[in-house]
């Protein structure tokens, strides 16, 4: 089989050992690879990602039985389902001793065209699976500018709040949302890349990256303030201009996080 050349030793021997393993399993149709796997930008800190298409009337079955069916590809010291990122059938895993951290996500093969990107087939059992992904092109959602600026600015005012009420762990929080939902997305989407959060954007946007600091507070109400104050100026310069903008909640917002200096 051919790997990537970004691909580790220690992903490498996984896969070697996994794949046939998962392949034994009748219902088990395709496996695929995504990620950073994609685009052969793995390293050593990357994760496995990988999509196991199954007989549409075993996918019930299968998530059911996951959990032991992955404990047979290894040491497998932890492993839990996807509900708090929106994926019940993701599957999050950990195997020793490498500490390799691998994503299953378990996938009927008739549903398989929705998808965010074209992931790498690793194993077909016949056609079907490339003929399902060959049906749609995977597509990052696109970022929706008018949603973030009907929202953004009431978003600014609830952290203010929360600096003054003295909440800083509350305004410590909403300012990393903010960094995810808002401004990390629209400097990539400027910069015409999927609007993945902040992932890696250290690599992809240097400039956009060292701005993104000035966001980062302390425990500390005047820290808070000027970061709050930095991600609100961060986001009217990367702002795209065929928003319809909120004047109004922009200038009530702002004045109400400037009097909290005073």
């Amino acid at each position: 089989m051919h790997f990537p050349s970004s691909l580790p030793s220690t992903h490498r021997d996984f896969l070697q050992h996994a794949l046939p393993i998962l392949q034994a399993n009748a219902k088990v149709v395709g496996i695929a690879a995504a990620g950073s796997y994609i685009d052969n930008t793995l390293d050593q800190y990357s994760d496995l990602d990988l999509v196991v298409a199954v007989e549409p009337d075993a996918l019930e079955d299968l998530l059911s039985a996951r959990h032991q069916v992955l404990s047979d590809l290894g040491d497998m010291v932890a492993g839990f389902s996807g509900e708090h990122v929106g994926e019940p059938k993701l599957y999050i895993t950990l195997f020793a001793p490498e500490v390799l951290h691998v994503d299953f996500k378990f996938v009927a093969v008739d549903d398989i065209g929705y998808r965010v990107d074209n992931p790498v087939i690793l194993w077909a059992r016949d056609a079907r699976f490339a003929r399902a992904l060959a049906k749609e092109d995977g597509q990052y959602p696109p970022l929706d500018l008018q949603w973030i600026e009907d929202r953004f600015w009431v978003w600014v005012h609830y952290a203010a709040l929360k600096i003054g009420r003295g909440e800083y762990f509350e305004a410590l929080d909403f300012l990393s949302f903010l960094r995810t939902q808002v401004l990390g997305p629209l400097a990539l989407h400027n910069a015409g890349l999927p609007p993945r959060g902040v992932r890696r954007i250290e690599q992809h946007l240097p400039e956009a990256a060292s701005a993104l600091v000035a966001t980062i507070a302390g425990n500390d109400k005047h820290e808070l303030i000027l970061a709050t104050t930095a991600a609100a100026e961060l986001y009217l310069q990367w702002r795209d201009p065929s928003v319809i903008s909120n004047t109004a909640a922009q200038q009530l917002a702002c004045s109400y996080l400037t009097s909290l200096t005073e």
